[in-house]
């Protein structure tokens, strides 16, 4: 059987340059490194541009084509076309129009598919287009909520979803939509770390990219870097607190200014919006637009578990306007994220210690203050019984886990446990406020890295925000606290389920000392504050 391509592989140069054109053959020559024609490459664009059934259906071009053939190739198709006469004749004056007999025949003999047949699918009148910066339903629910009650009467609204829920990839769908409909405008994404302020410009970029409608700027105000604030105009500008903080109290006119052009402000960590010096930056950059729009974000939305003044203070300030999930058939929120796969199913497991004997005075403070005092976790990190078992314990958790993380009881107590761990042959790094931003950077993307060896990284007082690792399945929480806020914010470090990137399952074993307070279940401490709302 000849073929189509087989039979235009017959023809010469002046056949095929006639067909595809003057222009084309001039192209291809000046591309021709040896100014030589290239008959391949003229074939070869022939058969790209030129629909075989079109060429096929035309007169003119079938009838150029068939003298391509041999005289027995001629007879045959001839005989299968159901001609009499002479074979060439008999062809050049054959009428074939598409759709028919006749005309599939014909593409039959030089080895077409029946164009009716081909996939039509691809002009179905429905295709589903994939959004690549997408929301599931509950999150969308929100999303839509939010950006209603940001537009309501106060201007003011709390977003609150549990830890590994997706706070900031919905928080960035109202960011950006804001941006597409006010131009030439700053957004201002204020954070209390330089891990959530590296989070949200990773994810804007992200964000941006796919739902954007014209270039802007992200304006980056953390760590060391300086920043020209007549130079912000459109955009937006993620600060970090210190930085901010220290702007507020050097030039309020500046911060001001920075306000007059911002048109939304977003509150990472929002139950520290109340905060005395949270309160300076958010006046200063409110001060001359009272009905700013404030998007807080928070997985716990109040200060305390045990103040409801200053719980009620942070609802006021939000003016009680809180976005959250209300699934229908679920009790709470965390059990439909557990079940639907977008948190882990998390094995909560307490290591009980008989701690290192307290002074009644200690024991008055503990009582007395908001947290744990830190004299009593130096003397909790000095006790070696203790250590050893959290060493135990870590190197159990990786023989089930490959990423472990680490909550130690102060930074000295950090460094230790890491060195006891790399010792005794586990793979491990230490991460406290002494690291240097370097040394931190690498050892947290070695935590990320796609290595199938289990990895520990243990920390203080750094990794409790803004840090991302999904494949990170458990936590040891060896630092007591009295603080409901940063108890969540710990295990949610190991709590993304697979819908999120993470894991079908979790592991958080808590150090529970004897005289200090612990906490155990992430749904008790999601709803803990829903009476002030």
């Amino acid at each position: 059987m000849t073929t189509y391509r087989d039979l235009v592989t017959r023809a010469d140069s002046a056949w095929l340059q006639h067909h595809v054109g003057a222009e084309v053959v001039r192209v291809l020559q000046a591309l021709n490194s040896n100014g030589e024609r290239s008959g391949g490459a003229i074939r070869d664009v022939f058969l790209s541009l030129q629909d075989p059934y079109q060429t096929l259906a035309s007169a003119s071009q079938r009838t150029s084509l068939f003298e391509l053939l041999r005289q027995s190739e001629a007879s045959a198709l001839a005989n299968a076309l159901g001609l009499a006469g002479e074979p060439y004749g008999a062809l050049a004056n054959v009428r074939l129009i598409r759709g028919t007999d006749r005309f599939r025949l014909c593409c039959a003999f030089f080895g077409l598919p029946d164009e009716d047949r081909q996939e039509h699918v691809v002009s179905s009148p429905v295709e589903v287009v994939e959004a690549r910066y997408a929301l599931f339903p509950h999150q969308h629910r929100a999303v839509l909520s939010t950006i209603e009650a940001l537009g309501s009467r106060s201007r003011r609204v709390v977003l609150h979803m549990p830890t590994g829920a997706g706070k900031t990839r919905m928080a960035m769908h109202v960011v950006c939509q804001h941006l597409v409909h006010h131009s030439r405008t700053v957004v201002v994404w204020l954070a209390n770390s330089e891990e959530l302020c590296d989070q949200a410009s990773d994810e804007f970029i992200r964000a941006w990219s796919q739902l954007g409608n014209r270039p802007v700027e992200l304006y980056r105000l953390w760590g060391t870097r300086q920043l020209d604030m007549a130079s912000v105009k459109d955009g937006l500008l993620i600060g970090g607190f210190p930085k901010l903080y220290a702007l507020a109290r050097s030039s309020v006119p500046e911060v001001a200014r920075l306000g007059d052009k911002t048109s939304l402000l977003v509150v990472d960590e929002a139950h520290q919006a109340i905060a005395p010096t949270y309160e300076l930056i958010i006046q200063g950059l409110s001060a001359r637009k009272l009905d700013m729009p404030v998007l807080g974000l928070t997985a716990t939305p109040g200060r305390t578990w045990n103040d409801p003044e200053a719980d009620r203070k942070l609802a006021d300030f939000f003016a009680r306007q809180k976005v959250t999930l209300h699934v229908e058939g679920y009790s709470d929120p965390v059990d439909f994220l557990v079940r639907q796969g977008f948190l882990a199913s998390v094995n909560f497991r307490q290591l009980q210690h008989e701690s290192a004997e307290l002074t009644p005075a200690e024991l008055a403070q503990i009582a007395g203050d908001l947290d744990v005092p830190a004299a009593v976790l130096r003397k909790l990190a000095a006790d070696e019984r203790r250590s050893v078992r959290i060493v135990r314990e870590v190197a159990d958790l990786l023989t089930r886990h490959h990423r472990v993380i680490v909550f130690a009881t102060t930074v000295e107590h950090a460094k230790m446990l890491s060195a006891v761990l790399c010792a005794r042959g586990h793979e491990c790094r230490c991460v406290t406020g002494d690291t240097s931003e370097s040394l931190r950077a690498r050892s947290i993307e070695w935590f990320k890295e796609q290595s199938s060896a289990p990895r520990a990284i243990v920390n203080f007082g750094v990794l409790t925000t803004g840090f991302d690792a999904p494949r990170t399945s458990a936590a040891l929480i060896a630092r007591p606290t009295k603080s409901l806020v940063l108890y969540s914010q710990m295990v949610g470090r190991a709590i993304r389920g697979p819908k999120a990137g993470g894991n079908q399952s979790a592991e958080i074993v808590t150090v529970v000392d004897t005289a200090t307070p612990g906490f155990g279940d992430l749904a008790s401490a999601f709803t803990n504050w829903e009476d002030v709302w």
